[in-house]
């Protein structure tokens, strides 16, 4: 009777720490943009990797973005012919080397249809800023017409 409370009481633990549910396509995108850019700003603050960073184009890494395939292309083609040796033998370039090529592989393949893009602001991802949506108050126009 002990060891199966003590059996069932384990079950409990690690259920509740565990995710519940595994993560989906979007889910892991949106994890991975984050930590892209967690080490996008590691990358340009560290001291090791500063002068590697220099070559690196900015980029705001938004899945809602649709430009977000290409924008990720050209970026890793820059990563990964970055023109100094020592700056793509760093871990932290490798690193990111890695999770930008994940990313881009989860958004062009394994999620193809599955990512729904809200916009197609191109230069919200070169600068961080997007541009104000106006569907509603082109719909109230087209009502007022009417």
């Amino acid at each position: 009777m002990r060891l199966a409370l003590v059996v069932l009481l384990g079950f409990c633990g690690f259920a509740l720490r565990s995710e519940c549910a595994p993560p989906t396509c979007y889910s892991r995108a949106l994890e991975l943009s984050k930590e892209i850019m967690t080490l996008l700003d590691r990358v340009h603050t560290s001291p090791r990797t500063k002068t590697c960073a220099e070559v690196l184009p900015t980029i705001f890494i938004d899945v809602h973005n649709s430009c977000i395939t290409n924008k990720l292309r050209d970026f890793l083609y820059v990563v990964l012919n970055h023109p100094s040796q020592a700056c793509r033998e760093k871990p932290r370039m490798k690193v990111l080397k890695g999770k930008i090529q994940n990313l881009y592989t989860i958004i062009t393949r394994i999620c193809y249809r599955d990512l729904v893009f809200f916009s197609d602001d191109c230069e919200a991802i070169d600068t961080g800023h997007s541009r104000p949506y106006h569907a509603e108050d082109r719909l109230q126009i087209l009502q007022e017409e009417r």
